[in-house]
């Protein structure tokens, strides 16, 4: 059977060291765990990412950051020579699906739409991990030309499929 191939957005990878929210910090870290470290799901990220996890004020949490991208070896989709995936996203944002003031996350989602993924797993409920989210970026991806049935789900969902 086909692996799911799973975009991780910056959320997955902050809830490693949530100490705020114990729960979702124990999922996340049994998610890196059980199903990317052992290869249960191919798992990737983009440069948004990285460039999320560079503008983390504080150094020690920043470092902790890169230092999960190295660890657990996460690709990176490509982004440069692809202007459908700028135009997708502002098609979410004009659309009114991401607000124009997250920009990031209308990218996080036309990376995983164009280069269809399976899952995006998110820890943000409100931008991404949604369903009525979901049903609505289902519909611009296909009216884009995008028909690849991708989920907007969390970690938790991802590990129970």
């Amino acid at each position: 059977m086909k692996k799911l191939r799973v975009y991780l957005d910056t959320s997955v990878i902050n809830f490693l060291f949530a100490d705020d929210a114990p729960e979702k910090r124990e999922i996340t870290h049994e998610f890196f765990e059980k199903y990317v470290r052992l290869g249960k799901v191919e798992c990737f990220i983009s440069s948004v990412v990285v460039d999320e996890i560079g503008q983390t004020r504080d150094v020690q949490r920043r470092t902790a950051l890169n230092e999960v991208l190295g660890r657990y070896g996460l690709p990176l989709l490509a982004m440069d020579g692809r202007p459908e995936i700028l135009n997708l996203a502002k098609v979410f944002v004009r659309r009114g699906i991401i607000p124009a003031r997250k920009p990031a996350d209308a990218l996080h989602l036309a990376v995983a739409a164009i280069h269809e993924m399976d899952v995006l797993a998110s820890w943000n409920y409100h931008h991404l991990a949604n369903v009525n989210k979901e049903r609505r970026v289902l519909t611009v991806c296909q009216e884009a030309g995008y028909y690849y049935p991708m989920r907007l789900t969390t970690p938790l969902e991802v590990m129970g499929l």
